[in-house]
């Protein structure tokens, strides 16, 4: 059996949509999060911009990174453009970008995940 260690609202949602995903059993170890100060916000958010513009560009309107199904590229991308939409930086400006998140938070599977995983804010 496989043990997923899931921090809340972090990456690790993914590792759990993955295996609902994939039908396979698993259980979950949950720890949780401690705030801390984050320095280099300005930065980031000139980087975030960037990384955002260059993947609405890399969708070109499709449902899904690699085309017309559902990959594990996908799945992986999920986490930062949650994090965006959430943070700043996502919102409809990128119509192909917001598409792809409803799409992601659509899903059977990911629903599954969240059931089991607990709260996580970045799927509001």
């Amino acid at each position: 059996m496989i043990r997923v260690h899931h921090l809340n609202n972090s990456r690790s949602q993914r590792v759990l949509w993955l295996l609902e995903e994939l039908g396979v059993p698993y259980e979950i170890t949950r720890y949780q999060r401690n705030k801390l100060a984050f320095p280099a916000r300005k930065f980031v958010n000139s980087q975030v911009k960037l990384h955002l513009d260059y993947l609405e560009a890399e969708l070109g309107g499709g449902p899904w990174f690699l085309g017309e199904r559902l990959s594990a590229a996908d799945i992986m991308l999920s986490f930062p453009l949650e994090a965006a939409r959430v943070r700043g930086g996502l919102d409809r400006t990128r119509p192909n970008l917001f598409g792809f998140v409803e799409r992601v938070h659509a899903r059977p599977a990911y629903r599954r995940a969240l059931e089991k995983g607990g709260p996580y804010r970045f799927a509001e």
